[in-house]
């Protein structure tokens, strides 16, 4: 991979951020999203709601997309969240793990204390195994909480790292 480029989400980036959103929410193994959202819709989620909001980038070509947002208010708010979307035809070329790097170093940077995963899908093997090899740890199992469009009911794991 060249070099790769990490910066904030403008609006000149819609278009692209929306081109590798859809096919990940249409498929509807790996997000809690209603696979026939709109495009707009799935923008507006992944932009909205006090997310910051960046994009991976090599040779001027959008790879990935991720969020980080507080994951609570009030007591909870030193904790964040993140998503995080890799373009399929950049999948397996760690896109992924640059991104997560880059949302911990942020994290940090912006006071957060820990990160935590709500909602992962555990047929969702390979970010299982990059959050695990982050240093996340899996701190809660809600049986059969997705409904994956080809396995069927599937667990959803809690995964939780202090920064």
């Amino acid at each position: 991979m060249q070099s790769l480029t990490l910066r904030p989400y403008a609006p000149a980036d819609a278009s692209a951020v929306t081109d590798m959103l859809m096919p990940v929410f249409r498929e509807g193994a790996t997000y809690a999203i209603d696979r026939d959202i709109a495009p707009d819709a799935a923008l507006a989620y992944w932009t909205g709601g006090g997310r910051a909001v960046f994009v991976a980038k090599e040779a001027g070509r959008p790879l990935g997309t991720y969020y980080l947002v507080r994951n609570q208010g009030g007591g909870g708010a030193h904790v964040c969240n993140a998503g995080f979307v890799t373009a399929v035809q950049a999948q397996g070329r760690g896109v992924a793990r640059a991104m997560l790097d880059h949302a911990l170093a942020e994290a940090r940077a912006r006071g957060f204390a820990a990160m935590q995963f709500n909602f992962v899908i555990e047929t969702n093997a390979r970010a299982v195994a990059l959050w695990q090899r982050a240093g996340f740890e899996i701190v809660g199992r809600l049986s059969r909480a997705f409904l994956h469009p080809d396995a069927g009911a599937v667990d959803a794991l809690v995964m939780f790292r202090a920064l």
